[in-house]
C-alpha cells in the first residue's frame, strides 16, 4: 500500500496522535479518549501496521548519555546511490537514511559514543570508493525540534491529549539542583531490550522478558527508568505522505551567527519544520521540512524562509526516497 494513496479517518489520525504522545498508551486509554472502543483501536492500528503505514519505534536518545549526534551527507554517482542507501539502512547505528535531489545524494544520522568512535565512523567505515564523490559530516550541536513532536500528526484537542501525555522525562540539571541522581547507564540486556523495541515499540511486556532473560516486572522497571530519564525514546514511523505531507526537503542554511539562535527558534514554530538544529560545517543551520505539495513547499520558501532576513544562503534537498526513518529498516511499498 503506498503512502500518498492511504486515506486516513478521523479515528485514525487520533490513533497516530496519541501514539505519538505516548506511544506504548494502551489501547484502552486510546479508545476512552477517542470515544471508541478498545477493540475498534486496536484493528485500526493492526490494520495500518500491517500495511507498513504505522509503527512505534523505541530509540535510544544518545544525548542523555553525552552521545554525539551527526548528520551525514554522500555524494555518489546516480548508478550506486540505490544500492548504497540499501547498505546504510540496514546497519543497526544508522538512522533517516534518504535519497535526496537528483538521486545522487545520501542523507542518514548517526549517534557515536565517542570521539574514536565518531573518527572511526567518519575515517574508516563510510564507504570510500570511486563512486562515492564526496562526503560530508555535520555535528548537531543544539535541537529546536524533533521529529517527535512535529505537528504534522497533530488531531486531538488539548484537553484530549493531555489524558494521554506520560509524566515528562526528568532534567538532569533540574535533579542535580535538588540533589536528585538523574543519570542512567546502560546495562546488560539494555542491549536486547532496545534491539527489540527498535523493531516494535508496542512489544508486549512478556516477549521483552523473552528477549531480555528478565521477568516482566523487571522489563517494566527498566522501561519506566530508561523512559522516566529521557534516554528511551517512543517515535510515531509513519510516511508523511499518508498525513499529506508529499512534498519533504532537507534545507541546509547559512545563518548570521549573531541571529542564529533566533532563526532557529522561528523555524521551530513552523508547523512545517520537523526537524531544527545547529550544525557543524560550511552551513550551520538544517532543517527537515514537510509540505503539502511542491506549490506549498515553494511558499514556503519564498515566503515563511525568506521573511528570516538573517539567512544568508540556503541549499534544498527534496526527498526523492526514504528507505529508513527511526528503527529497522523499512519494508518495501
Amino acid at each position: 500500500m503506498k503512502a500518498d494513496t492511504v486515506i486516513l479517518d478521523e479515528v485514525d489520525r487520533g490513533l497516530v496522535h496519541a501514539l505519538q504522545i505516548d506511544g506504548r498508551a494502551a489501547f484502552r486509554a486510546i479508545g476512552a479518549t477517542l470515544g471508541v472502543s478498545e477493540n475498534t483501536v486496536a484493528r485500526r492500528y493492526r490494520r495500518l501496521r500491517t500495511a507498513g503505514i504505522l509503527r512505534v519505534v523505541g530509540t535510544l536518545n544518545g544525548a542523555r548519555l553525552g552521545y554525539s549526534a551527526w548528520t551525514i551527507r554522500l555524494r555518489c554517482t546516480p548508478d550506486a546511490a540505490g544500492a548504497m542507501a540499501t547498505a546504510l539502512a540496514k546497519r543497526s547505528d544508522i538512522s533517516f537514511v534518504h535519497l535526496l535531489s537528483g538521486g545522487t545524494e545520501i542523507s542518514f544520522s548517526t549517534q557515536t559514543r565517542s570521539s574514536d568512535e565518531s573518527d572511526a565512523l567518519l575515517l574508516h567505515q563510510l564507504p570510500r570508493t570511486a563512486r562515492v564523490t564526496s562526503v560530508s559530516a555535520h555535528l548537531l550541536l543544539t535541537h529546536y525540534a524533533l521529529p517527535d513532536n512535529w505537528a504534522g500528526p497533530a488531531w486531538l484537542t488539548p484537553a484530549q491529549a493531555a489524558l494521554l501525555t506520560p509524566p515528562p522525562a526528568v532534567d538532569r540539571g533540574v535533579a542535580a539542583e535538588a540533589g536528585a541522581d538523574a543519570s542512567v547507564e546502560l546495562r546488560e540486556g539494555d542491549r536486547a531490550l532496545l534491539e527489540a523495541l527498535g523493531r516494535d515499540g508496542r512489544t508486549g511486556y512478556a516477549e521483552l522478558a523473552t528477549a531480555t532473560g528478565w521477568s516482566d516486572a523487571t522489563v517494566r522497571r527498566r522501561i519506566a527508568t530508561l523512559r522516566r530519564s529521557g534516554v528511551l525514546i517512543f517515535l510515531v514511523d509513519i510516511p508523511p505522505a499518508a498525513l499529506g505531507f508529499r512534498a519533504e526537503a532537507r534545507l541546509w542554511m547559512s545563518v548570521q551567527p549573531s541571529k542564529l539562535t533566533a532563526v532557529a527558534a522561528a523555524m521551530a514554530g513552523h508547523p512545517e519544520a520537523s526537524l531544527v538544529a545547529l550544525t557543524t560545517g560550511p552551513t550551520n543551520l538544517l532543517a527537515a521540512v514537510n509540505c503539502r505539495d511542491a506549490h506549498d513547499l515553494s511558499r514556503y520558501l519564498t515566503e515563511r524562509i525568506a521573511s528570516l532576513d538573517a539567512i544568508r544562503t540556503i541549499e534544498t534537498a527534496p526527498v526523492i526516497r526514504t528507505l529508513k526513518r527511526a528503527g529497522t529498516l523499512l519494508l518495501p511499498t
